[in-house]
């Protein structure tokens, strides 16, 4: 069972000095709980079933990169949101997958309480766990509004991570190839 929202939300509200019973905030208890779960439903979502048969034996080996995919994190420090792009490769081993499932992967991870630097790891470990490939690399470039609103109030700076395993993380010129594909596109 869920945990109601709600209540915490309306006695935030108290504690910060505004009357929940104003106009414009009787229904944001209802909005942001729904916003929340919307925000988190990653918690919630099954890798398993959201690949969906969508694994398919091929005969290929060469890389395969899906880049600019736009996600959306909550910073689990300040619950702020975080957000970008990320750009994912790998080198199949006789495995490759659908098109679409590489950025609904981003999201089961992206769509929960976060940090980067897990989050980075998170997607490149299940790809490789689902596809077993030579080498799987995840790039993500990140705004972090807890950094631009708040603290060092550095609305222009943003974050890059990466993680790279197998061949990316062996062979520099793989690892090369990768990086300088991703950045010499728009």
């Amino acid at each position: 069972m869920e945990h109601p929202i709600q209540p915490l939300v309306t006695n935030m509200i108290k504690a910060l000095g505004e009357d929940p019973e104003r106009e414009g905030l009787v229904r944001t208890p209802e909005r942001v709980e729904r916003a929340m779960r919307f925000l988190t439903k990653g918690y919630r979502m099954d890798v398993d079933k959201l690949l969906n048969d969508a694994i398919f034996y091929e005969d290929c080996n060469e890389m395969v990169i899906v880049r600019n995919i736009e996600y959306y994190s909550m910073c689990e420090h300040h619950m702020l949101p975080f957000f970008g792009k990320c750009h994912v490769a790998y080198l199949p081993k006789g495995k490759i997958i659908g098109l679409s499932k590489i950025p609904r992967i981003v999201d089961v991870f992206a769509r929960r309480l976060q940090v980067q630097e897990r989050l980075t790891r998170q997607i490149a470990e299940c790809i490789d766990q689902v596809l077993e490939p030579y080498g799987v690399a995840v790039v993500m470039d990140g705004k972090h509004l807890c950094m631009m609103m708040r603290g060092v109030e550095k609305q222009n700076s943003f974050m890059t991570s990466s993680a790279m395993l197998g061949a990316f993380k062996d062979d520099r010129r793989t690892r090369v190839e990768f990086l300088n594909l991703i950045q010499n596109r728009t």
